[in-house]
C-alpha cells in the first residue's frame, strides 16, 4: 500500500511563509505523480500544484503562481511546498495526493486523477 505524511502546517500572518512537506512510503512506485490540495472552510476541494518527481517541471494553479514553489527531494518520494506572501484566501487544509502518473492538459488539476491521498495540514492566515 501507499501511504503519504504531510507535515509543515500552522497559523501564520498574511505576508509570511510556510513550508509543507509530503512523504510517501509502501509502493512508491505508485507515487510517481504528486500534489498539493486544499479545501478551505466551507469550500470545495481545488488544486494547488503537481510535480512529476522523476523531473519536469511542476504546474500551479493561476491563485498560486509566483508565490508557491513545489519540489520534489533528492529521493524522489517526498516532495515540499514552499509558501511565501501567505494570504488570508490561502486558510485552508491542506492535503498531499499522488498518482502512479500524471494527467495532462487541464485535467491535471482533478482529485479523481489521485489515488492516494493523505490526512491533510491545517494552514491559518491571519489579516
Amino acid at each position: 500500500q501507499v501511504r503519504l505524511a504531510e507535515s509543515g502546517g500552522g497559523s501564520v500572518q498574511a505576508g509570511g511563509s510556510l513550508r509543507l512537506s509530503c512523504a510517501a512510503s509502501g509502493y512508491t512506485y505508485r507515487t510517481s505523480c504528486m500534489a498539493w490540495f486544499r479545501q478551505p472552510p466551507g469550500g470545495q476541494r481545488e488544486a494547488v500544484g503537481s510535480i512529476f518527481t522523476g523531473g519536469g517541471s511542476p504546474i500551479y494553479a493561476d491563485p498560486v503562481k509566483g508565490r508557491f514553489t513545489l519540489s520534489a527531494g533528492s529521493a524522489r518520494n517526498t516532495v515540499f511546498l514552499q509558501m511565501n506572501s501567505l494570504k488570508s484566501d490561502d486558510t485552508a487544509m491542506y492535503f498531499c495526493a499522488a498518482a502512479r502518473w500524471c494527467s495532462d492538459g487541464r485535467t491535471w488539476s482533478l482529485p479523481q486523477n489521485f489515488q492516494y491521498w493523505g490526512q491533510g495540514t491545517q494552514v491559518t492566515v491571519s489579516s
